[in-house]
């Protein structure tokens, strides 16, 4: 785990993550345009995520989501990702999946995304 400097960058980044759940990666630069250039925010993200603060998944669009990790558990383990298909809102969903071992590979990483419909769309 590398050490984060809490640059105003790094606090401005992570603070977007005690409001949301997940976030694409355009909704982040978008978000942050007026503060800071893309690749700050790119660096800010990677650095996050090599230090297990953000975990990241690919969505149904191929849009890379970052989520913050959950010191409650070990949000770097496979776990699924919900996205909702009406409002776009995704989020992790905190169950355990276990990945099966086969002897052609060496399973390192996988990815689960659940689709459908979110309880606030639903009502």
């Amino acid at each position: 785990m590398d050490i984060i400097k809490k640059t105003k960058s790094v606090k401005t980044i992570l603070n977007t993550f005690n409001k949301t759940d997940a976030i694409s990666i355009i909704e982040l630069v978008d978000k942050f345009k007026k503060e800071m250039n893309k690749t700050t925010v790119y660096r800010v993200l990677e650095r996050l995520e090599k230090s297990n603060i953000l975990h990241s998944f690919i969505d149904q669009k191929g849009l890379k989501r970052y989520a913050k990790n959950n010191k409650n558990t070990n949000s770097t383990k496979s776990h699924p990702h919900f996205m909702c298909e009406d409002c776009g809102e995704s989020s992790c969903v905190e169950i355990n999946i276990k990945i099966p071992s086969t002897p052609q590979y060496i399973i390192k990483n996988s990815e689960y995304l659940l689709t459908g419909q979110c309880k606030k769309c639903l009502a």
